[in-house]
């Protein structure tokens, strides 16, 4: 698994890919700022600058506010690997985020996504 080269990446770069995924499946922009938030401690205003601060991914989840306790409930596979086994704290981060956008774009409803 390529690690530092998503480390190293833009998160504004890729945000718009989760906004247009969640969107073609009839999703919303502010569903996945609700799902970001939830996952990283961000409130929008704070998200906001962060994707204007051009940050990257290392960064962008070394600052986050406080990483949602119930993280640990969120299992499956992204990107050929189950989120649950993956050992770097940040790479495992990243996959959280792409699991729960996934997830949306599934038509799975927030309260799910959320663990709720």
């Amino acid at each position: 698994m390529k690690q530092t080269k998503i480390f190293s990446m833009a998160f504004a770069g890729v945000y718009p890919f989760y906004v247009q995924k969640a969107e073609k499946k009839g999703r919303t922009k502010e569903e996945v700022d609700t799902i970001i938030c939830w996952l990283t401690g961000y409130n929008l205003k704070q998200l906001q600058q962060q994707i204007d601060r051009q940050v990257d991914f290392e960064t962008f989840f070394n600052q986050a506010p406080k990483i949602n306790p119930n993280v640990h409930l969120i299992t499956g596979v992204i990107c050929g690997y189950r989120v649950e086994d993956i050992t770097n704290p940040l790479m495992q981060q990243i996959r959280y985020l792409d699991k729960l956008v996934d997830e949306l774009a599934k038509g799975k409803t927030m309260e799910k996504i959320l663990r709720k």
